[in-house]
Formats: C-alpha cells, sequence, structure tokens
C-alpha cells in the first residue's frame, strides 16, 4: 500500500502537540492504516510549507503552448504540475487535512487541485461525458471546523470536494469531521474525540467480513 498525506494548514504541528489540529487527526489516521498495513510506504505532502504556485496567466501560457515551443521556465513550470499528477498516480490512498477557512477549503489545497486537474491526463472528455482516470483510490478527508457545519448550507466543502474529487475519477471518500473547535475548550475537546470516534468507527467498520 502507498499512502500520501497532504498538510493543507497554514500553522505547523509542534512537537508539543499543539498547532494544526487537522495534521494532528491526519496524522492519527494514518498511524491507524499502517498499524493494520505495517508495510504501507508513506509520502507526506505538507502544503503548508511547501506552497504551490496559483493558476495564474503565466501557468496558462505555459499550459496551452506545445511542449516543443516552451521555454525553459514554461518547461519547469509545466513539469512542476506533472510530478504532482505521477506522485498521485503512485499511490493506493489519500488522506486531506483539511481545516475550513472562511467557510471554505485552504488555498494551498486550491492549488494542488488545480495543479492535478489536467485533461487528457487526470480527466478527459468522452461521448458519454467526462471520466476521471485517477480511480480505484480510497480518500480519507479530515476536516476540522470552528463552528459546526456539517449536514447544514454553509458547508461548502464536502459537496465541493466530493464534485471535484470524482470528476477526477476519486469516488471512493471517507469524511473525518471535526467540529466546534473555536466554541471553547470543552467545544474543541469533544469535537476532536469525535474525530477520534469516528475514525476508530471507520477501521472497525473496514475489518467487518463482507
Amino acid at each position: 500500500m502507498n499512502i500520501l498525506q497532504i498538510n493543507t494548514s497554514a500553522r505547523r504541528l509542534q512537537d508539543n502537540g499543539q498547532g494544526s489540529h487537522s495534521t494532528r487527526l491526519a496524522n492519527e489516521l494514518v498511524a491507524a492504516l499502517r498499524e493494520r498495513q505495517p508495510a504501507a510506504q508513506l509520502d507526506v505532502l505538507d502544503l503548508g510549507q511547501q506552497s504551490l504556485p496559483e493558476l495564474d496567466e503565466a501557468t496558462l501560457q505555459a499550459l496551452f503552448t506545445p511542449a516543443e515551443q516552451r521555454s525553459e521556465a514554461q518547461a519547469a513550470r509545466v513539469a512542476q504540475d506533472m510530478a504532482l499528477i505521477e506522485q498521485v498516480k503512485a499511490q493506493d490512498v489519500l488522506v486531506l487535512a483539511v481545516p475550513m477557512i472562511n467557510f471554505g477549503i485552504p488555498t494551498q489545497l486550491k492549488h494542488w487541485i488545480d495543479a492535478i486537474a489536467k485533461a487528457g491526463v487526470t480527466f478527459r472528455y468522452t461521448a458519454n461525458g467526462p471520466e476521471g482516470l485517477l480511480s480505484g483510490k480510497k480518500v480519507y478527508i479530515v476536516l476540522t471546523r470552528g463552528g459546526i457545519y456539517r449536514d447544514q448550507p454553509a458547508d461548502t466543502m464536502v459537496p465541493y470536494l466530493k464534485t471535484v474529487l470524482g470528476f477526477l475519477g476519486m469516488t471512493d471518500l471517507h469524511f473525518i469531521y471535526a467540529e466546534g473547535l473555536a466554541m471553547g475548550p470543552d467545544a474543541e475537546a469533544r469535537g476532536l474525540a469525535g474525530a477520534r470516534e469516528q475514525i476508530a468507527a471507520l477501521f472497525q467498520a473496514e475489518a467487518q467480513p463482507a
């Protein structure tokens, strides 16, 4: 098993456990995965510390310029995106650590999505409609939010992630919710405990015989 953990928080997870809740919970989820699959290989992409460039005009020009006509800078820019795509293709499991920022996903994660969503590479248009080319992967998505948004109209994160990841062929999605983290110490503790219970229940269910 190959696992890619993608941390998207702008906050680091400190050695004392303080800092990013989403990274901490994603670490715990990955640890549970590796406990079940000791030989699993882990690759970590920390977008909070390794920021990706935005999809700007220069990038679009590079993408739409034929490969043999690209400048050295344009070729390097396209190669950066292709390396991220190859990284995803090599994985069996993705673990996304995603805090809510102003009712949406972090900019860091959006830049990653823009980098890997490539027509003819990770999706294609067919006579029957679009087809995602990154199928066969299991994706765990750890969501951390200051308030309570699960199943509420204000939750734009889950519908967006289901749509965009599904468009790329990743439809085996499992969401873990840690909510109320900015509503006081007691609510924070409940939110983190609830997320850990969801992780435990998820792996317990997967361990049950079919």
